[in-house]
């Protein structure tokens, strides 16, 4: 039984630090926006589209940094954000 829930542990743990980063978004702005984001030292692209409340996952690590016109912005997993003007900005974190 000790195995058993020792196995479990390790597994959980794996499997949340390279879960991702789960955003839930509002892009106010009338036109798709595509950001650069760093997350486990990764860079990578992320593209909110037009007029939409939706998710988007950052595979990697269980928090990122996006890059916009406006400067940089620290996401981590759950976070809310509204893009407005091409402008990054949580609203809500957990």
């Amino acid at each position: 039984m000790k195995k058993t829930l020792t196995l479990f542990l390790a597994i959980s743990f794996v499997a949340s630090a390279y879960a991702g980063t789960t955003l839930r978004f509002y892009n106010k702005d009338s036109k798709d926006h595509t950001f650069k984001v760093v997350t486990c030292g990764n860079h990578t692209d992320v593209t909110f589209y037009h007029s939409t409340t939706s998710s988007v996952t950052i595979q990697g690590c269980s928090d990122a940094v996006i890059s916009s016109g406006c400067g940089d912005v620290k996401v981590k997993d759950g976070d809310k954000v509204i893009i407005q003007d091409g402008c990054v900005k949580v609203v809500s974190s957990l």
